[in-house]
């Protein structure tokens, strides 16, 4: 990414970390605000993404706008790092309410796992379609830089001659990163506005949809102090670290450390297409095997297809192969942990009946996990590869560069998949606690529904005239 900006490694890796930082702040305010709000005849969560969403496409387009080469690295530094921040704070307004939704489409345990299967399959069908349409967009400048490279390392041209042909491509990449940007937004709006007209909110089992009463330092610290959510938190980060660790410098190492540089975008299409159809399959096994057995055998597949890449070079069916794997197991970790949530959020809803309306703040934390995860990875990959002496633009990296490369995709995120795994272990909801949940949410709901009738006919009976003797 920072090649196009012409922005060294150590600085994109300061906007990262800068950027999940203030993640950090926005995501549980952001949830404490929606818990704040009140019930609107849009409903409660639905009017935040709808108002935050042109705000947030806006930001995104902005990010791949590259201001003037003349400006200064403290300039583009602080133009990036603004509308970096920008776009997470929208992004935050949109996907804790959009998330924590799927608490309130009605139905029951199976209909919400249900819901949660189809939302990721289609996340996992919008992810295929934008990098389809970036992939695209952008490719073909790609695919010009990677010809030019050949030609250049076949003829052991001097690298000073290698300047000319890619300054030629930088402003068309650019152009393209940019048309494919708005081509996103517009899809991003068109998503949005399918929400805001078909999705209705409707009640949940000890919710009101209304605005909560808890104090934001007593949500927090209610929340954080779940058990069992915690326990889910910390073992999703570390799976996300694994996984983002490796999708994060999957193109470097696919240029430099696999030989398959000039197939990158095919190999992205195989993993993402795999992910998107294996969705499906994984919401059949956790009903059949239930949920914490299906997160450790989906999860668990992970581990052969990097150790695969590890030793293979220049081949393109292993590389395919992997990423078979690598995408069944990617589907998994975005649909199980998700559908695992909600669990949770009951198991906290049965415990503490009082404090009602508190989902939000556990989805905006989920979210920013995840998003903490992110930003980690990038920023820790980044900073490595600049310490190794990475240098942007050149066809050829020192070996350093090639061994950072192995070792940040393949040891490292195996070992965090591993402490994930373990931390999965501990996760105390089984599917026999996860009945006996059900079980007390159905009886407080038939209690909540018996004292609204008994009020209706108390209501009805002190309207009706008195008749005197």
């Amino acid at each position: 990414m920072w090649c196009r900006y012409k922005m060294s490694a150590f600085y994109v890796s300061i906007i990262l970390f800068l950027g999940r930082a203030w993640d950090a702040v926005t995501d549980p305010l952001v949830g404490y605000a929606v818990s704040r709000t009140g019930r609107t005849r849009f409903g409660k969560l639905i009017p935040w993404m709808v108002y935050t969403a042109p705000m947030g496409i806006l930001s995104y387009v902005m990010l791949w706008y590259t201001p003037q080469d003349t400006m200064s690295t403290a300039s583009s530094f602080c133009w990036y790092l603004t509308w970096c921040c920008l776009f997470d704070a929208f992004m935050s307004c949109y996907h804790v309410p959009y998330t924590s939704l799927n608490m309130f489409l009605g139905g029951d345990q199976r209909d919400r796992d249900s819901a949660t299967g189809y939302r990721m399959g289609m996340e996992m069908f919008a992810t295929l379609a934008g990098a389809m349409i970036q992939g695209q967009t952008v490719g073909i400048y790609h695919a010009k830089r990677t010809k030019d490279c050949s030609m250049l390392n076949a003829s052991q041209t001097l690298a000073a001659n290698l300047t000319s042909p890619l300054t030629d491509t930088l402003q068309n990449t650019r152009r393209a990163y940019l048309i494919a940007a708005l081509a996103l937004g517009a899809f991003y709006f068109l998503c949005c506005l399918t929400l805001f007209i078909g999705v209705k909110e409707q009640l949940a089992p000890l919710s009101r949809l209304d605005r909560s009463t808890v104090p934001y330092r007593t949500s927090m610290k209610m929340v954080m102090t779940h058990t069992s959510y915690v326990r889910l938190v910390f073992a999703f980060l570390f799976t996300s670290l694994a996984f983002q660790m490796t999708q994060g410098v999957f193109a470097l190492f696919c240029t430099y450390a696999g030989g398959m540089g000039a197939y990158f975008q095919h190999l992205m299409l195989i993993l993402l297409s795999v992910a998107t159809l294996s969705v499906p399959a994984w919401q059949i096994l956790l009903i059949k095997l239930g949920k914490k057995t299906t997160v450790f055998i989906g999860l668990s597949s992970y581990i052969p297809g990097l150790t695969i890449l590890y030793f293979v070079k220049d081949s393109f069916p292993v590389f395919a192969t992997a990423a078979v794997l690598n995408g069944s197991s990617l589907a998994c970790l975005y649909l199980l942990p998700w559908s695992m949530l909600p669990d949770a959020v009951d198991d906290f809803k049965v415990k503490n009946p009082s404090y009602m309306d508190l989902e939000p703040m556990f989805y905006a934390c989920f979210v920013f996990f995840n998003k903490f995860g992110g930003g980690v990875s990038s920023g820790v990959s980044t900073l490595a590869l600049h310490f190794a002496g990475y240098q942007s633009g050149q066809c050829r990296q020192n070996p350093r560069v090639v061994t950072t490369l192995r070792v940040i995709f393949v040891p490292v995120p195996i070992s965090l998949l591993l402490i994930g795994l373990v931390l999965f272990i501990f996760y105390p909801i089984n599917e026999e606690r996860r009945q006996k949940i059900k079980a007390k949410l159905k009886a407080a709901a038939e209690m909540k529904t018996h004292r609204r009738s008994i009020c209706e006919e108390f209501r009805v009976e002190s309207n009706e005239p008195q008749t005197s003797l």
